[in-house]
């Protein structure tokens, strides 16, 4: 089979080393992939939002299978128009990665439907939103509406701080179109847990749950991040709450996709607070995380690709989905000064044996050597019987990769120690 997969992270990464396992794949086509990725996949240098390239590579090429990994090809329509020309594509289409594309769409459903979440309200002028601040609680969330690279929440802890995150979003567009519209929510506390979940629309199978570390620097200081590093599964998301989440949450969200005439197939990304009150939705994504697919897919023993097969054809429900009993662990080297100013440019080398556990999202191949061309540069991984001892060979293995100006966060994995400590 030839295996396309739209994206050039991480995430890609971690998915193509799982489906790569599967036997009758001879080869994987990254469009765009990075230069970190190239021993694993064929890059080809298609913009991963060049849906019109990309549709024409997969047809000339008699692309069998297609992954449409990040949100924005989804949201414009990738799975549609690969679908349109016969190729079965894992993901949703665009009526449905909606769900992620914007999030007054995501808070109203949550609203119709009965699906616990913070309560909120939508502004399109700027003024209403700042008049509505005077009066406001605080700490309060401020939401662009759109895509924003995950960088469009912003959490004020007074009024000067909302009335400025207002005139960023939606007068100065610094998320572009994505401000046109505001979410303003009451701001929730408790520990956050990430859920993917595969399903095709009549079966929902959430996979293992995770923790992810947003905050650049240890102790959760610093600015947020696209994510810092993961650990799976979270110890915070008991058996117990597991079910009320997929009776009050999962289910429910499945079903009310389908009311609306937007059936969601691929993979539900949610993204949950458990609050003194119970589960709550904080964010839905229409895809897998980044980087949270670098510790759950090493914990999938079940074939990837099969699974994924099963979703596109509605028989999900005929497939075991079956994840390790262990732990895993993936922390993310970065390029100094993320996610501010850093440079970029340096060679990036490894040992052989750590190769395998290792995940790039930030790199190029510059005369015959990878170096680094991003912020986040790569994250490497480990699986073990236990949280502990993920967390101590994932460490280990940062010390056998080296690139100048690399930082990482050194504790990874401490708030779910201190949690598996408690019970």
């Amino acid at each position: 089979m030839k295996i396309m997969v739209v994206g050039g992270g991480g995430r890609e990464h971690a998915i193509i080393s799982s489906i790569r396992k599967n036997p009758a794949v001879e080869c994987v086509y990254a469009l765009p992939g990075n230069g970190g990725m190239a021993a694993d996949a064929t890059c080809v240098p298609i913009a991963a939002t060049d849906i019109d390239a990309i549709v024409a590579f997969a047809v000339e090429n008699k692309i069998d299978y297609a992954v449409v990994a990040p949100d924005d090809p989804l949201v414009l329509g990738a799975v549609d128009a690969l679908t349109e020309k016969g190729i079965p594509c894992f993901g949703p289409n665009k009526a449905a990665a909606i769900i992620e594309g914007s999030k007054v769409f995501s808070k109203n459903l949550m609203k119709k439907y009965g699906i616990p979440t913070a309560a909120y309200e939508v502004f399109g002028k700027p003024a209403d939103a700042l008049k509505y601040l005077d009066n406001a609680s605080y700490p309060i969330v401020i939401k662009a509406d759109g895509l924003a690279l995950g960088k469009g929440v912003i959490i004020a802890n007074d009024l000067a701080e909302a009335r400025a995150a207002i005139h960023i979003i939606m007068e100065d567009k610094v998320f572009g179109k994505s401000g046109n519209q505001v979410v303003i929510e009451e701001f929730l506390t408790g520990p956050e847990v990430s859920v993917l979940a595969f399903t095709d629309g009549k079966t929902m199978v959430p996979m293992v749950s995770s923790m992810d570390h947003k905050r650049a620097l240890d102790h959760d200081k610093g600015l947020n991040t696209g994510g810092m590093g993961t650990i799976a599964p979270n110890p915070y998301y008991t058996e117990e709450i597991a079910k009320v989440c997929m009776e009050t949450i999962f289910l429910p969200t499945m079903a009310a996709m389908n009311a609306e005439g937007r059936t969601f197939k691929g993979c539900l990304y949610f993204g949950l607070m458990l609050t003194p009150k119970g589960p709550r939705v904080i964010e839905y994504n229409c895809r897998f995380g980044d980087p949270e697919t670098q510790v759950v897919l090493p914990l999938l023993e079940s074939d990837l690709l099969t699974v994924m097969q099963a979703v596109t054809e509605e028989r999900l429900a005929e497939v075991e989905v079956k994840f390790s009993q262990g732990s895993a662990c993936c922390v993310v080297m970065a390029s100094k000064g993320y996610p501010e100013k850093y440079e970029k440019g340096f060679e990036i080398t490894m040992s052989e044996a750590v190769r395998p556990h290792v995940f790039v999202a930030g790199a190029a191949l510059k005369d015959g050597k990878v170096v680094t061309s991003g912020g986040r540069v790569l994250g490497v991984t480990a699986v073990e019987e236990t949280l502990p001892a993920a967390i101590k060979t994932a460490y280990a293995r940062v010390g056998e990769v080296h690139f100048d100006n690399a930082y990482w966060r050194s504790d990874i994995g401490g708030r779910a120690l201190a949690a598996l400590e408690e019970k």
